[in-house]
């Protein structure tokens, strides 16, 4: 659920029209509903009721605006952070750092000691090298990282290729089968204290049987440390709960159906358990507003063509996935068109063939469902701007993050002297 209505034949965020963040904003621009957010951290908090001091870690990399996780920190969330930057962003929105974990493939010995000194909870460790690396960081700064090792538990989810983290064949985690040596030799290490194990093997997940069968590996893992005297007192048991983008697709397994099969497939387990959600705390609680500028008759289609493009919104162009296209003022009727931006790649499409209400030169449209990895994937190709962001609470909104200039985009370029 989420809180993009039509009210007098007009879309608004809460109780602010879209038109009016238009018209004194401008387009294209981000907004967020605050109530939309709260109600999803709440909703998800609730499915996991059954469980003891669970630690919800928001994954920044969804959508990092300080005032995001802001909010979400006063709804009792952590952070998983893959970045320092994220780090740095989640520290500054005043989360407290004995609720951050941080995950990632690579991170720098620079990311490490950084973590290290904000005193983060804990660091998610995936590769032999980088714990061995973290061994030596952390005894020159003379300190104990307490980690989780992260396994790669070969489960496909079911997902998109792009944003598959748990097969055999992916970059994420250590092999199953090497990790009670792993964690041995963690323990054996200077300035480690390994206390769990940690799993996320994809996004947007349909279908909860591959998050069953990865739990069940993972508690057969701590039964296996255990008994080689090891102690295991936390499990990240990471994200991917799948959200509706086409509301003509079934809808996925529900915050309350997740919770109830992670507290049957974990009882007994006696650890403290966390989770990393993303999409499904922030993803129906954007939009990327936007507006028509032009609707061209092609030789063999008509195209829509919005100021927003490809670089505002990668989604569509990087994984041919599906967002809703909903007319602000919606019209009788409707129309079969190519929605496209103006940047110069034939790539730059938001959808092809669309049946959508009828739409003219100057109307505002929302691409729905863009709260969650739209303006953190954002970049600057054809020289345009970054878009800004805005957050809605109840009749007022804010914007959390202001329109880059042209000057500004030009004016980070450094031309050297001898030119």
């Amino acid at each position: 659920m989420d809180f993009f209505e039509v009210k007098d034949g007009r879309m608004h965020a809460e109780g602010v029209a879209l038109a009016r963040i238009a018209d004194e904003v401008g387009t294209p621009v981000y907004v967020y509903s605050a109530g939309t957010l709260r109600r999803h951290a709440r909703v998800f908090h609730e499915a996991l009721s059954g469980l003891d001091r669970p630690l919800v870690a928001f994954a920044v990399k969804a959508n990092p605006n300080v005032a995001v996780l802001k909010l979400l920190g006063q709804e009792g969330f952590g952070a998983d952070v893959v970045s320092e930057g994220e780090m740095r962003r989640a520290l500054a929105a005043g989360i407290a750092p004995e609720r951050i974990v941080f995950s990632g493939v690579g991170k720098t010995d620079g990311e490490m000691r950084a973590a290290l000194e904000a005193g983060i909870l804990q660091l998610n460790v995936e590769s032999e090298g980088e714990l061995r690396r973290l061994s030596a960081v952390a005894a020159a700064c003379g300190t104990t990282a307490e980690i989780a090792i992260r396994v790669n538990p070969d489960v496909d989810a079911g997902t998109l290729a792009k944003i598959s983290t748990g097969k055999a064949e992916n970059k994420f985690g250590v092999p199953l089968d090497r990790v009670e040596a792993l964690y041995a030799e963690a323990a054996a290490l200077p300035g480690i204290r390994p206390i769990g194990v940690a799993a996320h093997i994809g996004s947007q997940l349909f279908d909860l049987a591959p998050l069953e069968a990865a739990y069940a590996k993972l508690g057969a893992l701590v039964g296996r440390l255990r008994s080689a005297g090891q102690v295991v007192s936390r499990v990240d048991l990471g994200g991917g709960l799948g959200i509706p983008y086409d509301p003509k697709l079934p809808l996925p397994p529900s915050p309350a159906d997740y919770g109830a099969m992670v507290e049957r497939v974990t009882k007994g387990w006696d650890v403290r358990l966390m989770f990393e959600p993303g999409r499904l705390i922030a993803g129906n609680a954007g939009v990327l507003l936007a507006r028509v500028v032009t609707v061209k008759t092609g030789a063999t289609r008509s195209f829509v063509v919005l100021d927003a493009a490809m670089n505002d919104l990668i989604r569509p162009t990087l994984y041919g996935v599906y967002h809703d296209i909903r007319a602000v003022e919606p019209r009788a009727g409707e129309m079969v068109a190519t929605v496209v931006g103006p940047v110069c790649e034939t790539g730059d499409m938001f959808a092809e063939g669309r049946t959508i209400t009828p739409v003219e030169e100057g109307d505002l449209v929302c691409l729905m469902t863009a709260g969650a990895y739209g303006a953190t994937m954002a970049g600057t190709y054809n020289s345009r701007p970054l878009v800004p962001e805005v957050l809605v609470d109840g009749d007022r909104y804010s914007v959390i993050r202001a329109r880059q200039t042209i000057e500004e985009l030009v004016g980070a370029d450094l031309v050297p002297e001898w030119l």
